[in-house]
């Protein structure tokens, strides 16, 4: 039952502080291209990780963590204006490097796949005698 809950609370922090980053967080760091991919929140519920993910250089990517870092108390006193919980949970942002991960293998693929076609096909070798 509980991980029913964790699991609800969990997906609407995701929707409230990805609505918060984009609405009412103005830091000139936090590019448009920031995604909060998941919301992990504790056991307890005092204490939340925040995955997001950003498109852009590191650099990019490194300004915006620190930058949503900085402004953490920010989003979640906004966040808790929209959601009612007795203590809202401290946020920390972690950058979410799925999405990244998942572009080089699909790379990996495709280039495996354009070696396979230039290949000359072989027969097959083996017949039973």
């Amino acid at each position: 039952m509980a991980v029913k809950r964790t699991d609800r609370l969990n997906s609407l922090l995701k929707e409230v502080i990805s609505e918060v980053i984009r609405q009412d967080v103005r830091n000139p760091h936090v590019t448009e291209l920031v995604t909060v991919t998941r919301v992990q929140i504790s056991k307890d519920l005092r204490h939340a990780k925040v995955y997001i993910s950003v498109i852009g250089s590191e650099q990019a990517k490194i300004e915006t963590i620190e930058a949503l870092n900085s402004a953490a108390g920010f989003i979640a006193v906004h966040s808790s204006q929209k959601v009612v919980m007795r203590y809202f949970p401290e946020l920390v942002f972690r950058l979410d490097d799925s999405v990244d991960k998942h572009m080089r293998i699909e790379q990996l693929i495709n280039k495996i796949n354009q070696e396979r076609e230039t290949r000359p096909h072989q027969e097959d070798d083996n017949t039973d005698d």
